[in-house]
């Protein structure tokens, strides 16, 4: 399986994504909405969008596990935070940049800010999609 990532002449510069991310061939991966849910399924860190991150990033690896998919093989992301606020939209990108998923934005990503997510009290929820090596 081969992943490439690139820039296209005359688009803008990205703060860590790829504008385009090709996948030659294998299987992908589709995780749902990767949300601030402990494994009892109670919401983590209320208000609170850095544990909220967190905890995303926690499932986001174990979702990512269970397909055979390491955050390096993230070829599409949507990071979701109910704000309007530009500061917590650049606070939340940061944190999974600063996080162990960082591999996973450096892939095609959209980050968006949101009126509503599923959950009472959730901030923030982040969509991957992965390549996978074929099967064996």
């Amino acid at each position: 399986m081969t992943i490439t990532r690139l820039d296209p002449a005359g688009l803008h510069p990205t703060p860590g994504y790829h504008h385009v991310t090709v996948v030659e061939a294998g299987r992908t991966a589709y995780l749902a909405g990767q949300c601030p849910l402990d494994a009892a399924g109670t919401l983590v860190g209320p208000g609170d969008l850095a544990s909220q991150v967190d905890q995303v990033v926690a499932n986001a690896f174990l979702a990512l596990d269970g397909a055979g998919a390491a955050p390096g093989d993230v070829v599409r992301s949507v990071v979701y935070v109910r704000s309007d606020d530009r500061g917590d939209l650049a606070a939340v990108w940061q944190r999974l940049l600063d996080s162990p998923l960082a591999a996973a934005f450096t892939s095609a990503s959209t980050l968006l800010g949101v009126a509503q997510l599923g959950f009472p009290g959730q901030l923030v929820e982040v969509d991957l999609t992965a390549a996978l090596p074929p099967s064996a």
